[in-house]
């Protein structure tokens, strides 16, 4: 979700699309990583900036991968009911770790819902959002009001650390309302998340031990899923902001009853402190998961822009300056959450390619190529 379930936008739109038949590429040729033969006809022909793929998970909705500061290590969150799971918990893994015929270890309560867990600088501890502390149970999942697609922003969420055992060890906000979505500056100093203690959904960031807490966006609107660029002076984030009457009454009706639609968003780049904001994309349709390039010049991220009816999802890039839009993948269902890896060397991403046809999420890693 950086955030909110964003998982629930998955399950929406596998229940109107169908799978890209046949091969995925023209190629047929395999490589062996740490091991295992990896089959490089995950691929489409058109996808240029991954040298070779390989698929880490096999059932259930799995996303939100993120890597440790090392790259040994992802961290990630399944539903996946084979593993005895009624809605998302996080789970460990090495980077070399594929779970087709075993569980990987979970890494959070199993109580509650849970989104968003990220790595701390020491790569032995993870930030996460949790519901537990309302309710052992996972909380109800409404997916449509007044007809209309929607999130929900449970007022429960609270952001906790937990070392690789699971082990909470620190709870990182205490404000009543929606606190999620947090990920870590590369430089392992702060922390940026979205809380609705305004009023309002924002951005706010705060050191790595939950103190001195800055709003960072004042807009009406919802502002989420941020991330910090490679040298964590800028920020990258998603944003659904109204502005006619009617908008502005529908969002603020809808987040009184904990809502918000994500079919419209933009994404918005700003400094780290907030300064400097300024609207990247205006494409239309949901424009979302936006991740900086190792390098800091691009932005990666997943739209359904070019859809009619709402897909396909693909990943595109752009420049920090809204230059030079570019597809990077070409399938005809749903690519999500891309990270890079700190080294650059490779890209994990949720995507619904090779699934036999059916609604599962998948991660894969894919050796990325300029």
């Amino acid at each position: 979700m950086k955030r909110i379930p964003i998982l629930l936008l998955v399950l929406f739109i596998f229940s109107c699309k169908e799978n890209k038949s046949g091969s995925s590429s023209s190629e047929s040729t395999t490589k062996v990583i740490a091991g295992e033969t990896i089959n490089t006809t995950l691929i489409y022909p058109e996808e240029t900036h991954f040298k070779s793929m390989r698929q880490i998970t096999f059932g259930g909705d799995n996303a939100e991968a993120y890597w440790s500061f090392d790259d040994k290590q992802i961290i990630f969150q399944s539903n996946n009911k084979k593993w005895g799971l009624e809605c998302d918990q996080m789970f460990l893994m090495n980077f070399d770790d594929t779970f087709k015929d075993n569980k990987p270890p979970m890494v959070s309560t199993g109580k509650g819902r849970t989104t968003c867990a990220y790595f701390l600088s020491d790569n032995k501890s993870f930030v996460y959002a949790s519901t537990h502390l309302d309710n052992d149970a996972c909380p109800e999942v409404p997916l449509r009001k007044n007809g209309n697609y929607v999130w929900p922003v449970y007022d429960s969420f609270d952001i906790f650390v937990a070392d690789l055992e699971g082990n909470i060890t620190a709870q990182l906000t205490h404000e009543p309302g929606y606190d999620a979505e947090a990920t870590v500056s590369p430089k392992g100093d702060k922390i940026v998340f979205t809380s609705d203690r305004s009023g309002d959904l924002e951005l706010y960031t705060m050191d790595i031990d939950g103190g001195n807490v800055k709003q960072i966006t004042d807009e009406l609107g919802y502002d989420g899923g941020a991330f910090f660029s490679p040298d964590g002076n800028k920020l990258i984030f998603r944003s659904s902001r109204p502005k006619t009457e009617e908008e502005i009454k529908k969002y603020k009706g809808l987040l009184a009853d904990g809502l918000v639609e994500p079919t419209d968003m933009e994404l918005y780049i700003c400094n780290a402190d907030g300064s400097e904001l300024r609207q990247l994309t205006n494409l239309g349709n949901a424009n979302w998961a936006p991740f900086f390039t190792p390098d800091g010049k691009r932005i990666l991220f997943s739209s359904n822009f070019e859809a009619e009816r709402g897909f396909p999802f693909n990943l595109y890039l752009i420049d920090i300056d809204g230059k030079n839009l570019e597809k990077v993948t070409h399938g005809e269902t749903f690519d999500a959450f891309p990270v890079f890896s700190n080294n650059g060397k490779y890209l994990i991403f949720s995507s619904n390619r090779n699934n036999g046809g059916g609604h599962d999420t998948n991660l894969f890693i894919a050796e990325w190529q300029n």
